[in-house]
Parts: structure tokens; C-alpha cells; sequence
């Protein structure tokens, strides 16, 4: 039984998709047109132990079920996923490209942030992992010559612009001297997060705004690093940064032109998913669909 949100409720699914994280599995069922029935989190003690929470809460007989994991302790699931174990940035492309912002492109390129920070190639129709199945490690992207040693942990990009990047930021800020409502709306200095710093740009704090600002600027230079790499139709920006596209958005399409060769400009675009977090386990549905087929 998969359960919906808030409400709790028995559906009658065709399949699910399940997208493991690192101690978290998020939950996303459709039907055979993609639309989204329910969707739930699922956390455990790490990977392996939320996925078996998560495969528990989808036991219907009828349901074609596909895991989007790149962790190897998870494999051994593959029998009971009854659709298959696929790779992530796999899933994430192939939800975009079947009822996402890509559902029209042949090429577009797939950028994910949150938690974790990976891209997702759409090429000529089909997804492409690169030479060494490697293609799409984001956060390793280098937007700043200054190393830091955040950067040789997470990666330029993600620590820029993950979650804990986000608040990260902040916090330097008001320990620089700054003052925001975000310390007292978080409960502490060390409590703040990501959605703590758009409540509080939404609320105008200066400090906010600013850190909101540059995160725009950041994913914007990543998108365009990626759109002049590969040409694509679109950069897709999907995942849980999406929570927060009312702010980003202007500051981010200004960035993206202006960083494009003249020639891509207009003919490129980079718009916000519509999938947000459950985008990888659409995904992992669709194939494991098309695995059954």
C-alpha cells in the first residue's frame, strides 16, 4: 500500500518509483501517463534501510515498482523491485523527457539540486552517461579559482548551492556581522537550512536576498557552463531547489544570457522543472515500465 499526502489512502497504482538517497527513499507513484497519484518520504538508517521501509509501503501485487539508486548495498533488491534498479541521473533524465520540461526536446541537459547535485544528459533522444558512465557529476563543477576546503569535499558547485551550501552562506554572513531574521526563524545559528533562507528572502531580509542573489548567479553559471558544453534545446533546473524558482527565477534567466555565446542566446532555453523532488522517481516508474513492456 502506498500512502498519499497528507491523507492517508489506499491507490491502485501501475507503477511506483522509488529514488534512494543516502538514510532516505521518496516514494512516487503514477499512471501509465505520468501523472503523479501520491508520493511519500520513507528514512531509515542509511540507504538499504529506507528502501526496505519504502518497498514495505508499496506491496500491491499489481504494482510494476523500479528503484533509481546508485548505491551498490542496494542492489540486492532488484528481485523485489519487480521492475529493475536504475541508474539515477538515468531516471531523472527520463522523467523530464517523458512528462517534464523536456517532453519535447531531443537534447537537453538535466541539472538537479538539493541534497545532492548531479546533471542528466538527454542526447539525440536517449540518455547518455558518457565513456565512463560518469557524465553529470555536477557538484565537482569549477565556478571559482579559490580552493577551498568545502570544495575538495563536496565540489565547487554543490557547496555553493546545495542545501547546506545555502545556509552555509548565510550563516558566514551574520557571523561576518550582518543581521537576519533568519537566525531567530531558525532557532539558532546552526539550525538554519535552505527553506529557512527563502522564508526569509520572501520576507525581504536583506541578508537573504543577498545569499538568494548568489545562488542564482551560481546555478546560472553551471547552466551555462553546461548549455555551451553540450548545445542542448534546454537546461532543465529541477529537484528541491524548484521550492524556491519565484525567487530565482529572474535573476537566474538574466545570468544564463548573459553568459551565452551570442548564437546561443534566444535559441536556449533553462526553465524550472515541474516535477520537482519527485522528479528521479518518475523516472525510475517510467523505466521500470518500460522494462515489463
Amino acid at each position: 500500500m502506498l500512502t498519499g499526502q497528507p491523507a492517508t489512502r489506499t491507490i491502485n497504482v501501475r507503477a511506483a518509483g522509488i529514488d534512494v538517497m543516502a538514510r532516505q527513499a521518496r516514494v512516487a507513484a503514477v499512471d501509465g501517463q505520468g501523472s503523479l497519484l501520491a508520493a511519500a518520504s520513507h528514512s531509515g538508517s542509511d540507504a538499504a534501510a529506507a528502501l526496505r521501509v519504502a518497498l514495505d509501503a508499496t506491496k500491491q501485487p499489481d504494482t510494476v515498482i523500479g528503484i533509481a539508486s546508485d548505491d551498490a548495498a542496494v542492489s540486492g533488491f532488484a528481485p523485489e523491485s519487480r521492475g529493475g534498479i536504475f541508474h539515477t541521473k538515468e531516471a531523472l533524465v527520463t522523467a523530464e523527457a517523458w512528462v517534464g520540461a523536456a517532453k519535447e526536446a531531443r537534447n537537453a541537459v538535466c541539472l538537479w539540486l538539493g541534497d545532492r547535485v548531479l546533471a542528466a544528459m538527454l542526447l539525440n533522444g536517449a540518455f547518455w552517461g558518457g565513456a565512463h558512465g560518469l557524465a553529470g557529476h555536477a557538484a565537482w563543477l569549477a565556478l571559482n579559482p579559490v580552493e577551498r576546503q568545502d570544495y575538495r569535499k563536496y565540489g565547487s558547485f554543490a557547496a555553493e548551492v546545495n542545501d547546506q551550501g545555502i545556509a552555509r552562506r548565510l550563516a558566514w554572513r551574520v557571523q561576518a556581522g550582518d543581521e537576519s531574521i533568519v537566525v531567530e526563524r531558525a532557532g539558532g545559528l546552526h539550525a538554519i537550512a535552505a527553506n529557512h533562507v527563502f522564508e526569509g528572502a520572501r520576507e525581504s531580509d536583506g541578508v537573504a536576498l543577498s545569499v538568494v542573489r548568489d545562488t542564482a548567479r551560481y546555478i546560472a553559471m553551471a547552466a551555462a557552463n553546461l548549455a555551451i558544453a553540450v548545445d542542448p534545446e534546454l537546461v532543465v533546473i529541477g529537484g528541491p531547489i524548484t521550492s524556491a524558482a519565484d525567487l530565482l527565477h529572474d535573476a537566474l534567466k538574466q545570468d544564463f544570457d548573459r553568459r551565452l555565446p551570442p548564437a546561443m542566446v534566444s535559441r536556449v532555453r533553462c526553465e524550472f522543472s515541474s516535477l520537482g523532488e519527485n522528479a528521479i522517481a518518475i523516472g525510475a516508474a517510467r523505466l521500470a515500465m518500460a522494462a515489463r513492456a
